[in-house]
């Protein structure tokens, strides 16, 4: 097999259909070598909203979204590991796009694939959208992966 231009690859996830194809994108560019980490985020910020406006504790709901993150990075490292290519897998808490832009930096990352997932209204203004910040900060190229729009079935034949 021909090797691949890349030869570390960071995949952050938060488990929307974008991320899980950056992803599989990243598995199919790594196939020919190079290695593949995975990252989950626990996103401080979305903790502090659910705590204020939920009545389970900060563990609690630190727990669950800890949860969430193993079992999509758990899915995603079987995928990569099926299709032979060596993945790490990583969890942190923070701000996602630093926690993105550190770690890409602190592996050597040479490409970031990403999921984007749009954000509208006043939420994008007053937070902005962690790709376009990914995106600005990277020390290496960003592949963002877009969730195209469920297309029309064709006709069935008569």
């Amino acid at each position: 097999m021909a090797s691949s231009v890349f030869s570390h690859v960071l995949v952050p996830t938060d488990g929307s259909q974008a991320s899980v194809m950056a992803a599989q994108l990243a598995v199919d560019l790594l196939r020919g070598g190079g290695r593949l980490t995975l990252l989950y985020v626990v996103d401080r910020a979305v903790l502090n909203e659910l705590r204020r406006f939920g009545e389970r504790s900060e563990a609690e709901l630190e727990s669950e979204l800890q949860e969430h993150g193993r079992r999509y990075l758990e899915m995603l490292r079987r995928h990569a590991e099926e299709a032979g290519v060596e993945v790490r897998t990583a969890m942190l808490e923070g701000d996602p796009f630093e926690e993105i832009v550190a770690l890409a930096r602190e592996i050597d990352a040479d490409l970031i694939a990403m999921g984007h997932v749009g954000q509208r209204g006043t939420r994008r203004v007053l937070l902005g959208s962690v790709t376009q910040r990914v995106l600005d900060f990277a020390h290496c190229p960003v592949l963002v992966v877009k969730h195209a729009a469920p297309q029309p079935s064709d006709p069935e034949p008569r």
